[in-house]
């Protein structure tokens, strides 16, 4: 009997210049395909820089943050960003930007900005937790 796993996922590498970023998205799409399901991901401490909408790869490279945008929108679960990570890194929504008086923002939709209380909130709902680095 197969049972169907909820899996909530921490990314912590940045979308560029190591693995892990990369592999945690190959390992969602792989845990969809196998009839699983991801309850949320969690961008973390380098993580935040998936969520950049000014990321702008060479033609050929893969957009990973365009990546992980379709398929949680395709999926329907969240993707939830460090906020503390993010105002450290230069990843701010509109509200941010409005509220430190910065004349721009950058956060990339379906990507929210969040606390690690949804975390901890995602782990709740999840069977298993996956962290890469």
């Amino acid at each position: 009997m197969n049972k169907r796993l909820k899996f909530a996922v921490v990314v912590s590498g940045a979308p560029y210049g190591a693995q892990g970023a990369s592999s945690a998205y190959q390992f969602c799409c792989a845990t969809l395909q196998a009839g699983h399901n991801i309850v949320g991901v969690f961008f973390y401490q380098e993580g935040v820089l998936n969520a950049s909408q000014l990321v702008s790869p060479a033609s050929d490279e893969i957009n990973l943050p365009d990546f992980w945008a379709k398929l949680a929108l395709q999926y329907q679960f969240p993707l939830e960003v460090c906020v503390s990570a993010s105002l450290r890194r230069g990843i701010v929504n509109e509200l941010e930007a409005k509220q430190l008086a910065l004349s721009q923002f950058n956060l990339k939709a379906p990507f929210v900005l969040s606390g690690l209380g949804q975390l901890a909130e995602l782990s709740a709902k999840a069977d298993r937790l996956v962290q890469f680095l």
